[in-house]
C-alpha cells in the first residue's frame, strides 16, 4: 500500500540543513526498524518547510499502531525520533500529539484512467 504523509520543518535554514544531513546518514537501527515493520520503500520530499513522505508498505506486516509502539519501546528509535523533533513542526492540519499526518488522495492516474 502507498501512504502519503505531511510534516513541516521549523523555518530555520541552519536547522533544515542539519535535518537533511541526518537523512544522508540515517542510523542503521532506524532503517532496520522501518524494514522490520513492513516499510518497503520510503521517500521524503521538501518544498520550503513542508515535507511529504511517500511510504510503500507490505500490508501483511505493516501496522501503524504496532510500529508507533515499537518507536517508544526501543531506546535507539526513541532517540532518533527525539532528535528529529528538534527540526520538525506539525502542519496546521496535524492533530495534537501527532507528527507525520496522512494526506487524502484526491486523484490517481493509472493505465485504466
Amino acid at each position: 500500500m502507498l501512504h502519503c504523509l505531511a510534516l513541516d520543518l521549523k523555518d530555520d535554514p541552519a536547522l533544515i540543513a542539519e535535518y537533511e544531513a541526518h537523512h544522508r546518514a540515517v542510523w542503521p537501527e532506524v532503517l532496520a526498524h522501518l524494514r522490520a515493520h513492513g516499510v518497503l520503500k520510503l521517500d521524503i520530499f521538501r518544498l520550503g518547510t513542508r515535507m511529504v513522505m511517500l511510504m510503500e508498505t507490505d500490508d501483511a506486516v505493516f501496522d501503524p499502531a504496532r510500529m508507533a509502539a515499537a518507536e517508544h519501546e526501543d531506546p535507539r528509535i526513541a532517540a532518533w525520533e527525539a532528535l528529529m523533533w528538534r527540526f520538525q513542526a506539525p502542519t496546521p492540519f496535524t492533530p495534537e500529539g501527532q507528527k507525520w499526518t496522512p494526506m487524502q488522495q484526491i486523484f490517481h492516474l493509472s493505465d485504466e484512467s
